[in-house]
């Protein structure tokens, strides 16, 4: 092969592919894609800890999305070897909260559909898609539960807690009891009157009883 077969290589013919002005609107409208996803993810996030790694990937997942769309709808002959490519590819990361699967779908939609050239689709949807999020996943519940862990003594400490927690709070209900010689653990799951959490310090004064311990509970994790 001679050097000026080397330039007539069909390679050199795939830079054109994709011309500049066109990557550079996808890829900027992916970036802005990905952060308006990376705002509604942490307006809505209600977990343990927010992890500001995850809702940066967020954003370089649209974009990383968006450019490979952007290959795959330039040569078809490449989109059959990049599915190939990619099928080999494994994420070991496990993801704790729920809706943050959901957050990775919206960004890698976002990508495909801004890289297929659908931007009103990609826009419009996403501005709903966020209103439903903010709307639901940052609701507020009237009522929220907590977690309160007693350790006793004995029988009539558990009587004088049972009475306690139900002049002290609106609903306490008995999730688990566990009994050994001397030592009576109760875990109860309590509806506040108020924010005032006072309660808990005169519980532990009370005789028999060794520990008082208060966690919020929402369903999912407690903390």
């Amino acid at each position: 092969m001679s050097f000026s077969d080397i330039f007539k290589s069909s390679f050199l013919e795939n830079v054109t592919a994709v011309s500049l002005p066109d990557m550079a609107i996808s890829l900027v409208l992916a970036f802005c894609l990905g952060m308006f996803i990376y705002l509604v993810y942490k307006k809505t996030y209600s977990g343990v800890m927010f992890s500001r790694t995850f809702g940066g990937s967020l954003v370089a997942m649209t974009m990383i999305t968006d450019m490979v769309i952007l290959a795959v709808t330039s040569n078809v002959v490449l989109s059959l070897g990049m599915v190939g490519a990619l099928s080999i590819v494994r994420f070991r990361t496990a993801i704790k909260e729920p809706m943050d699967i959901a957050f990775l779908f919206w960004a890698i939609a976002g990508g495909i559909v801004l890289a297929a050239g659908m931007i009103p689709l990609a826009i419009v949807g996403s501005v709903i898609i966020g209103l439903i999020m903010i709307a639901f996943c940052n609701r507020k519940t009237i009522e929220k539960p907590f977690i309160v862990v007693v350790t006793c003594t004995d029988g009539e400490a558990e009587k004088r807690v049972a009475g306690y927690l139900s002049e002290q709070v609106k609903k306490a209900v008995v999730k688990s009891k566990t009994a050994q010689k001397g030592n009576i653990e109760l875990t109860y799951e309590v509806n506040l009157k108020s924010d005032d959490t006072a309660f808990v310090t005169k519980l532990y004064e009370m005789d028999g009883i060794s520990s008082a311990v208060m966690v919020s509970y929402n369903g999912d994790y407690m903390g």
